[in-house]
């Protein structure tokens, strides 16, 4: 819908190289339950990305490269935390893993819609979205935001990489649940990378990137608007990969 050629593509194409990431500009990782979430999830996910060799060299290549970008949603949003993907330690050379997604407060699987709020930051995706407050589905068991130090929260508060927080009817970010339907501090439901290249969200904005997925909107949308303000991110994705363009 965007304009994207988008291309399934799965773990058993990486690790075998019968598909490899250099034709690409972007990479989405998308929800669900990988690898059954048996040892929690995406961390299995997370270990093939590492111990698989040819998968490491593909993943590490891709995030090298200056002109591609990625978006990791529910599952895949976890698997970006255990990558270092986003909120990476700085102060390890590597930049190695700094924050994981573990269980939510409330011990359940929330399927929820909930409302969150995108604040200024470097995400691409996002940009010319700021200040917009929008409905937006949950569906996830560990989506609380969880950082190995306090100085890594500080680092990615004070420059900006927390671009989307669960909100309150007032518009103030939350951790009261069900506004916040996993406790994450300070309601932050996604993170950046300093670039803005790469963006891990837990909420999905696939699943309401149709009007009709929508079981609630402002009343005055209703006959004025045809798609769902969530489409702007993947123009947006797409507007930075013609912009970007090596001619």
């Amino acid at each position: 819908m965007a304009g994207f050629d988008v291309w399934d593509v799965n773990m058993r194409d990486i690790c075998h190289a019968t598909v490899t990431l250099d034709q690409f500009r972007g990479v989405v990782f998308v929800g669900g339950f990988s690898y059954a979430d048996v040892l929690g999830s995406a961390k299995g996910w997370a270990a093939v990305c590492k111990i698989n060799s040819t998968a490491r060299a593909q993943f590490d290549a891709f995030l090298s490269r200056e002109d591609t970008f990625s978006l990791g949603v529910c599952n895949g949003c976890q698997l970006m935390g255990l990558l270092g993907w986003v909120g990476s330690d700085s102060s390890n050379p590597n930049h190695s893993q700094g924050v994981c997604f573990t269980h939510n407060i409330s011990e359940r699987y929330e399927s929820r819609f909930a409302t969150v709020t995108i604040e200024p930051s470097p995400s691409v995706m996002l940009k010319g979205m700021e200040g917009s407050t929008l409905g937006i589905w949950v569906a996830h068991g560990e989506g609380r935001v969880m950082f190995s130090r306090d100085e890594i929260l500080k680092d990615v508060t004070e420059n900006k990489l927390v671009p989307l927080r669960f909100v309150d009817d007032d518009n103030n970010p939350t951790t009261q649940y069900p506004l916040n339907p996993n406790g994450s501090p300070q309601g932050i439901a996604g993170l950046c990378s300093s670039n803005g290249r790469h963006l891990a969200m837990m909420p999905h904005p696939e699943r309401c990137s149709l009007l009709w997925q929508w079981p609630w909107m402002p009343q005055e949308w209703r006959g004025e608007i045809k798609l769902s303000p969530w489409l702007q991110m993947f123009h947006n994705a797409y507007d930075w990969c013609v912009s970007t363009e090596k001619h």
